[in-house]
């Protein structure tokens, strides 16, 4: 297999490197380059969607982009099985670096452009709904939305939280309760 010294794509041809890591140890054979295009064969939209959700549209492609690079440096560190609530993460740890670098990122603003594919975006752009969603706490919100917008439950909304299960589905109840209770209050 050919090496080289840097794991991002290469930027003239898209290529995807194999061989040698960035940590400077060979790379892991069960997520080679085919690995690694059938991920992003898989995963890329949802990943763009998660990002455009917290971080608008203008930095959602590139940001997106940072998911996958940093998912192809540490492909060793990808759990079979477990692929989008790991990218999910790495994209809540890409898009909370992007705002540390005081960036203006439009977070309150949904975009006028309806996804017709994204049922969840035009869901938001309800004045209401955004009013309680504004309600609740950060944590609060996100719970909701990854279990809402992503799908995500149980193991798969653990790992991404990066908490055990049980942590987890008490984080989704709680916060559901919090949701009926903000809705309920906007309704009197």
């Amino acid at each position: 297999m050919p090496s080289r010294t840097s794991s991002t794509p290469d930027s003239e041809t898209g290529d995807v490197p194999t061989g040698i890591g960035d940590a400077g140890g060979p790379a892991d054979t069960a997520h080679d380059a085919a690995w690694f295009e059938a991920l992003v064969r898989a995963h890329a939209t949802a990943v763009h969607r998660f990002v455009v959700r917290r971080a608008g549209r203008e930095e959602a492609e590139d940001l997106a982009a940072d998911v996958l690079t940093i998912a192809w440096r540490r492909r060793a560190d990808v759990p079979d099985g477990a692929e989008l609530p790991w990218l999910y993460r790495t994209a809540g740890f890409v898009v909370a670096n992007h705002r540390r670098k005081s960036r203006p990122i439009p977070v309150a603003d949904v975009p006028d452009e309806v996804d017709s594919d994204d049922p969840a975006v035009r869901a938001v752009q309800e004045e209401r709904v955004r009013e309680v969603l504004g309600a609740l706490s950060a944590r609060d919100r996100e719970v909701l939305l990854l279990n809402a917008w992503e799908g995500l439950t149980g193991d798969g909304l653990a790992q991404v939280l990066g908490i055990g299960r049980g942590g987890a589905d008490a984080a989704l109840s709680r916060a559901r309760a919090r949701l009926r209770e903000v809705w309920a209050a906007a309704e009197a």
